[in-house]
């Protein structure tokens, strides 16, 4: 990631300093100059140090060992860096641990694994005389005798994944990883952009920056597994997937036999990139990132406003029976202000509100999620309450979905936040979709017909049997029209669902 000072490259290059074997044991201690060197070559273990540190700054990582230019992909002590000056050295200890520490015994690092407790002394020594390994994956292992893992630096991740690695968040704990960026090319310091996953009230991932939300994912559907793939070039096909079990809820990816190395870095830019290996080259080409455009950083078209990727060029554009607070500010390209109603909703009086089927988006943030309500009982939540102008439902069914099988999210204010309608997506899904319906409450749509772009909906049920073809014909007939709006505001009080019909093909 950061090309190392001379110094560090020379005590690096230099071969009878270099560990022969892929491990550290105990009473062998790790010094800066000496490496650790996977079994296969992809990967080493050692110090190393930014160019523009004064004085030289050493951290302990762990970068690609076949590579032309250095690529850190893991650090140790990255918040509590050694002086050059100060000899550090890693260890393991008795106590079946990794230690960093310097000459005066300040500890920089440490893994802090705990054995398991056992009243057997026998049992007890056998944890002792633990070995760290440095697999050909990029994982640095700590082991006891008998193979138990005792810690692991997938379990610990900085600013890259790799493949086999895993962000992951624990339902019951709320325990978890996450990534967090250098400060910067050459500093490998906690920056301040980090991408996390969250599990309550539904999953979904966000990149922050600091605290404030800078993307988002899509919110979850409940499929056990979700995977996604993308076609890099000719020699990369990346696979990312997302798995939900009853203990967690976790993301990995994997890329195709042959390869060349792929990593997925939370980049001090505030993106999140997949990178692949150039070949003999020392630059990495990007491959994906996130956020892909610039209206689809999360607020970026204001509340009630979405990021329109069916477009060209994805922009801007307000939900329907909305319109743009501030003209003027709106066509020069400045969105914050969002959108607001052309007319107030009415709730009660006179003609009721309906709610307008808008298919195929990313819904927004800032829901409520209504606990065991199945599609039926959603939508009455929602149109029973004055103060909720949105609803989504997904069916769990699919997934580990514990004690409740539904998911009915509602938003109870016209701060719509983050809406995206999805267009062609560059890579391609097995399992859960991005997009889904978010339903919209909109003013005086009650038993009328209410056609947005090629969408026609119905505040009642759909009408069964009738193709959207003889639809058309029957609207253009009067009395026809009479007796479909009579039948339909009678359906709509039987049943008291609002049911959006499915899209017309124009």
């Amino acid at each position: 990631m950061s090309p190392i000072s001379i110094c560090t490259a020379v005590l690096l290059l230099l071969p009878a300093l270099c560990v022969s074997d892929d491990r550290l044991v105990p009473g062998k201690p790790l010094a800066p100059g000496t490496t650790i060197i996977s079994d296969g070559g992809a990967f080493a273990l050692g110090f190393f140090a930014p160019s523009n540190s004064t004085p030289e700054k050493l951290y302990l990582g762990i970068w690609y060992n076949d590579t032309p230019r250095l690529t850190v992909v893991w650090v140790a002590n990255r918040a509590t860096p050694a002086i050059s000056s100060s000899v550090p050295s890693l260890v393991v200890t008795n106590s079946s641990n990794l230690v960093l520490s310097d000459v005066n015994g300040l500890v920089l690092w440490t893994t802090n694994a705990t054995n398991p407790a056992s009243p057997s002394p026998l049992l007890r020594s056998s944890y002792s005389g633990a070995v760290a390994v440095l697999m050909n994956t990029g994982n640095l292992v700590l082991r006891s005798p008998n193979g138990t893992v005792l810690w692991q630096s997938f379990d610990d991740p900085t600013d890259t994944l790799l493949p086999g690695m895993k962000i992951r968040k624990s339902y019951n704990t709320q325990d978890g990883n996450h990534l967090v960026s250098w400060s910067s090319p050459e500093d490998p310091s906690p920056g301040i952009f980090s991408f996390v996953g969250e599990a309550h009230p539904v999953p979904q991932g966000f990149i922050l920056n600091g605290s404030r939300p800078v993307w988002r994912t899509p919110v979850w559907r409940g499929y056990t597994v979700s995977s996604q793939y993308f076609q890099g070039n000719a020699s990369i096909v990346v696979y990312m997937a997302f798995v939900d079990t009853a203990d967690e809820i976790s993301m990995a990816f994997t890329v195709s036999d042959g390869a060349p190395h792929v990593r997925c870095v939370m980049s001090d830019s505030g993106r999140f990139e997949v990178l692949g290996s150039n070949g003999a080259s020392s630059d990495w080409r990007l491959l994906m990132a996130w956020p892909t455009y610039e209206c689809s950083r999360y607020g970026f078209c204001g509340a009630s406003g979405y990021c329109d990727y069916t477009d060209a060029t994805p922009t801007c554009k307000c939900l329907h029976g909305f319109e743009p607070m501030n003209l003027e500010e709106w066509n020069s390209g400045r969105f914050s202000q969002g959108c607001r109603r052309k007319e107030a909703l009415r709730c009660g009086g006179g003609d009721d509100d309906g709610f307008l089927a808008l298919p195929g988006v990313q819904v927004p943030d800032r829901f409520v999620r209504v606990k065991n309500k199945a599609l039926v009982a959603c939508a009455a939540e929602c149109r029973g309450n004055c103060s909720c102008v949105a609803y989504a439902y997904a069916n769990l069914n699919s997934s580990v979905s514990r004690e409740d099988p539904t998911r009915c999210l509602v938003w109870t204010d016209d701060q719509l936040i983050d809406t995206q309608k999805i267009g062609v997506s560059p890579y391609r899904t097995a399992g859960s979709d991005s997009e889904e319906t978010l339903y919209l409450r909109v003013a005086g749509l009650s038993g009328n017909l209410m056609r947005e772009k090629n969408y026609l909906s119905i505040y009642g049920t759909s009408l069964p049997g009738i193709s959207c073809e003889s639809f058309y014909i029957m609207l253009s007939l009067s009395s026809h029209l009479l007796v479909i709006r009579s039948l339909a505001q009678k359906i709509f009080r039987e049943s008291e669902l609002y049911i959006a019909s499915r899209p017309c093909l124009l």
